[in-house]
């Protein structure tokens, strides 16, 4: 079935007492994930959930949550740097900084893929506007790296129009194509589901 017809069948499902995720599921096949890194950063259309962003940078920002220079040796203990990562969905920095941001934190946050990158989070100029901007591009941003046979990404949430969870789809599942070796080819079958729900096969284009 097509994806409207396929967020309809969802629809039906038993409610929940929250608003639930609308997940593709895309199968792959003919992958060597040992040799094959893939991953890649989409934009979608329509924002999807609010994100926790971590700036490192020179001086405090209002903006975002910050984490100075001066601070990065308490982030040397282990547990400290863990419940860092947990705590946040993407991480930026400003481009003078990304050295020593890569011997503190790279261990952990490159693994993770929450690394600052020149595509989603390394800030030349710590100012406002160039802050605004990338928080802007985050809040409409998914992140993904292949790690296993399936890739599940969230397209939206129940609560959303049809017509922005089908916009955000399509983007999403264009852009997990273009980052797979082989296109089409590497692809074995795509679903949707809701959080508590089962998967509903989807053909899509």
């Amino acid at each position: 079935m097509n994806i409207t017809e396929a967020l309809a069948e969802l629809r039906k499902e038993e409610k929940r007492k929250f608003n639930q995720s609308v997940d593709l599921i895309v199968n792959l096949k003919g992958i060597d994930l040992r040799k094959d890194n893939i991953s890649a950063v989409i934009q979608v259309p329509n924002k999807i959930k609010d994100k926790k962003v971590c700036g490192f940078f020179g001086k405090k920002n209002t903006l975002v949550n910050t984490i100075t220079e001066p601070e990065f040796a308490r982030y040397k203990d282990k547990n400290e740097l863990k419940k860092l990562v947990k705590g946040y969905d993407f991480f930026i920095a400003s481009g003078p900084l990304m050295p020593k941001v890569a011997t503190v934190f790279g261990k952990i946050l490159g693994p993770a893929g929450k690394m600052p990158s020149p595509q989603l989070g390394i800030l030349m100029q710590e100012n406002d506007n160039a802050v605004k901007e990338v928080l802007e591009k985050i809040s409409k941003s998914v992140k993904f790296r292949v790690k296993e046979a399936s890739i599940k990404l969230s397209i939206g949430k129940e609560g959303m129009k049809d017509a922005e969870i089908i916009e955000n789809a399509s983007a999403i599942y264009r852009g997990v194509l273009n980052a797979l070796p082989n296109k089409n080819d590497n692809v074995r079958n795509v679903m949707i589901k809701l959080t508590m729900g089962k998967p509903v096969k989807v053909e899509m284009k």
